[in-house]
């Protein structure tokens, strides 16, 4: 069994190491990952140790509002703003046209009109009246 020093001193190190069970336990010299792990959940508990982590932006607000702009004054087209600024993704790009001008991008939802039985029956009678090549 390990000492509450020893515990402590193994989910001190697990976080300081980031997180990584593997290279903890390389360290400290321990088998198994299950009562590192056991030990973490305890003192975040007793701890009140944040569940999660929150990344930073990957771009400022400024970049994101740039993005746009390039998006709106070249012919919207997310491919040109892509190449042109370095974006990594068309989703990220995608998701700051969404949340800066979310009116720039309206979808289509549903089906197409059906056309008509006289539209369809124009459409084959055209294709049929063509001349054929020989």
């Amino acid at each position: 069994m390990y000492s509450y020093e020893d515990r402590c001193r193994a989910v001190q190190l697990y976080i300081k190491l980031g997180k990584r069970v593997g290279l903890t336990l390389r360290q400290l010299g321990y088998r198994t990952k299950n009562a590192l792990k056991s030990w973490y959940r305890e003192y975040e508990k007793r701890f009140d140790v944040p569940a999660g982590y929150v990344r930073p932006p990957r771009y400022s607000q400024a970049h994101k509002e740039r993005a746009v702009g390039h998006y709106l004054e070249h012919g919207r087209c997310i491919a040109a703003t892509i190449r042109a600024l370095g974006y990594p993704s068309r989703s990220l790009l995608s998701a700051s046209l969404q949340e800066l001008y979310p009116q720039s991008r309206t979808r289509a939802v549903g089906r197409s009109q059906e056309p008509t039985p006289a539209a369809k029956q124009a459409a084959v009678i055209a294709l049929l009246s063509k001349p054929t090549e020989n």
